[in-house]
């Protein structure tokens, strides 16, 4: 069975990219932001590009925060994506006083380096603990472009991170969950090997 994928479109993310690049590994996709569709589907990909507060204010606007937290806490594979992973967490300092939908404690903070913000470009991940969607991701170079990262107050959720003068949370992974800060649609074929393990993930 192939099963559906539904792409959460809340009018901000890399929507027409993230489809082609499943559509490229076989999955059966649909972009949506209908609460019904989203509920139906077998796996939810949450992807995100521009502001926290922006972010969070279209899911609220959209009335898509019940079904997204019903997504995430059901049991079935769901995957955020770039600002997707950070709107998991309880808030930003990008965004002061903006709830997130807080499936994962902790918040997202300004990443503090002397290097060039926003992290923009080609970063090596290393692994820290397992997860289903970076088994062939080990030392490989995934497209970062963001100036904020989540520091979870759990620290064992971190499946990965990478080093940008400072050490960036690349993702982060629990039970059905799992969400990366980089662009997987933009990572060349590592990214498509990390989005086809994510359309064949059986948590």
């Amino acid at each position: 069975m192939n099963e559906k994928i539904v792409v959460v479109d809340y009018g901000m993310g890399n929507l027409h990219s993230v489809n082609k690049a499943l559509v490229k590994v076989g999955g059966n996709v649909t972009i949506s932001s209908d609460p019904l569709i989203i509920a139906s589907a077998d796996k939810v990909i949450l992807p995100g590009v521009g502001a926290f507060g922006d972010c969070m204010e279209n899911i609220n606007s959209y009335g898509l925060t019940k079904v997204l937290l019903n997504a995430l806490n059901s049991g079935k594979p769901f995957l955020g994506i770039c600002l997707g992973e950070q709107l998991l967490f309880e808030g930003s300092e990008e965004a002061p006083g903006v709830k997130g939908l807080g499936f994962f404690e902790g918040q997202v903070e300004k990443i503090r380096t002397t290097f060039k913000i926003p992290h923009m470009g080609w970063n090596r991940l290393e692994l820290k603990s397992p997860s289903p969607i970076l088994n062939k991701a080990a030392g490989e170079f995934v497209y970062f472009v963001h100036s904020y990262h989540a520091v979870p107050k759990d620290k064992s959720i971190i499946t990965s991170v990478c080093d940008y003068g400072t050490q960036i949370t690349a993702s982060v992974g629990r039970g059905n969950v799992q969400a990366v800060q980089f662009h997987p649609e933009k990572s060349s074929s590592v990214g498509i090997e990390i989005l086809q393990a994510f359309k064949e993930w059986k948590p």
